[in-house]
């Protein structure tokens, strides 16, 4: 990296009002690589225990991939879609083998210890990039709403009420292939923020203010307070929330004490 950084980071989940949890979050430094990070969520479709077997996948897959991933050798974007296609494959064997049918969405980035950073989504789980207080980017939903979007029939803010708006084109464990979506950040600086979170979360938040709360509180308290204020808003018909954050800050080393000045030895008593 191309000035000393510290990485503080923090992860939220909390069930809503569903009976169930379904969403699943892992947060990873390399057992090897220092300054090597992997941050994946995974929300769960599919009944009961369905979902949540579709999204433990996802976390197991993940562990066993970053477990073997060598930050000076292999290629970043080979291995998060690696993740998702394996991810997708196991789903669907367990779907076969049960009358459930498992789906899951991922969100997963990864940050390298030279600094850069690379993600890859599918479903509608997203991943945002804030960076002094404003967003860069964010993942494009693979959703019936967000094609509406793209397609200039409605807005953001309508497609976050629209009453379609669960309906997924896409994600891990349906008979077609998931679709995989990666994005690179070529150098990480103080200030940038790395937010991934489920529908759960980003439903009741503009990016403005996602911005705001990840740049004014530490990773810790932004989590909190996103998790907190989202249930408010639910109002009691809240879906799982899951999220990740990480905060990337500048490394002040302390200022050394100044050296105590030296004085001549006093002479020996005669």
């Amino acid at each position: 990296m191309s000035r000393p950084i510290r990485l503080s980071a923090s992860t939220g989940i909390h069930k809503g009002d569903r009976e169930y949890q379904q969403d699943q979050v892992l947060l990873l430094s390399h057992p090897r690589y220092n300054g090597c990070v992997l941050a994946v969520l995974a929300d769960g479709m599919g009944g009961r225990s369905g979902g949540r077997k579709a999204s433990d996948q996802v976390m197991l897959t993940a562990r066993q991939l970053f477990e073997r991933y060598s930050p000076e050798t292999d290629d970043p974007v080979a291995m998060l879609k690696n993740l998702v296609q394996e991810a997708h494959i196991v789903i669907r064997l367990t779907a076969i083998t049960s009358e459930q049918e498992p789906h899951s969405t991922i969100a997963a980035y990864l940050i390298n210890p030279r600094g850069d950073c690379h993600w890859v989504h599918a479903g509608d789980s997203r991943i945002y990039h804030f960076q002094n207080g404003r967003m860069m980017h964010r993942t494009s939903d693979h959703s019936y709403v967000q094609a509406l979007v793209d397609r200039g029939e409605i807005t953001e803010a309508e497609a976050n009420n629209h009453p379609h708006s669960n309906i997924l084109v896409g994600c891990l464990g349906t008979e077609s292939d998931p679709p995989i979506t990666t994005h690179m950040i070529h150098q990480l600086m103080p200030g940038d923020v790395l937010l991934a979170c489920s529908d759960g979360v980003w439903h009741y938040f503009s990016p403005t203010e996602l911005a705001s709360v990840v740049e004014s509180l530490s990773p810790r308290e932004a989590t909190e307070f996103l998790i907190e204020k989202a249930r408010m808003r639910a109002r009691g018909t809240g879906d799982n929330l899951s999220l990740v954050i990480v905060k990337i800050e500048a490394l002040v080393e302390e200022a050394k004490s100044p050296a105590p000045p030296l004085f001549p030895r006093p002479p020996a008593a005669a």
